[in-house]
């Protein structure tokens, strides 16, 4: 959806610890806590370092494999653009990102860690959206592909509001028609102090 405005759903913080407590419960009711979490950069950050505190883990690695480059666009195939922070070896390892939308990054990390010679590797994603090439192991809740959405999530809350806000403005002319925009065709209702940082513009008076 090049340029599209798209829906959207801004989650909170409350709702990614809940995330956390269920793909962790799922873990260990399956008696398949890794030795090593891998976190797909950079959305997979914070959801792994909530997983390892869930889980006891100390190992913690990352790996970057890119799709989606600009909010809600996509930048083609997903590739890998840094590979992993440290050897995995004959570890038991967990790859990890916060969504699996089209699924190819996950994959796509999922395969690198076990050609990087682990001895099991699995994988788990906070969301997974349901018309995804790939199904993550574990998933703490899923979209129907009827209701895709792009979620804003708290660690790139800025990031997406910028993007979205500056195509929002493009067309509204105005940090106020612009977050007027967000609200009526995202459903994304956010304080018009926010949009104005985000953008980098005083807010109209």
């Amino acid at each position: 959806m090049p340029d599209e405005l798209p829906p959207c759903r801004r989650t909170t913080w409350a709702e990614a610890e809940g995330w956390a407590d269920r793909v962790a419960e799922a873990i260990v009711r399956a008696d398949r806590v890794p030795q090593t979490l891998v976190a797909l950069t950079r959305g997979g950050w914070v959801p792994a370092r909530l997983l390892a505190d869930r889980l006891g883990l100390k190992r913690l690695l990352a790996l970057r494999a890119q799709h989606w480059g600009v909010t809600a666009r996509p930048s083609g195939r997903a590739e890998l653009t840094e590979g992993l922070s440290g050897p995995v070896k004959g570890e038991t390892v967990l790859v990890l990102d916060d969504i699996t939308d089209t699924g190819e990054s996950l994959e796509l990390a999922t395969r690198h860690v076990a050609e990087a010679g682990a001895s099991r590797v699995e994988s788990a994603a906070f969301l997974h959206i349901a018309h995804s090439k790939f199904q993550p192991d574990y998933y703490a809740e899923v979209i129907p592909r009827d209701r895709w959405v792009w979620v804003v999530f708290p660690w790139n809350y800025w990031e997406d509001l910028a993007a979205l806000g500056r195509r929002a403005i493009e067309r509204s002319g105005t940090v106020d028609g612009a977050r007027e925009l967000l609200r009526s065709t995202c459903h994304l209702d956010v304080p018009a102090e926010d949009l104005a940082r985000a953008l980098g513009r005083p807010r109209e008076r």
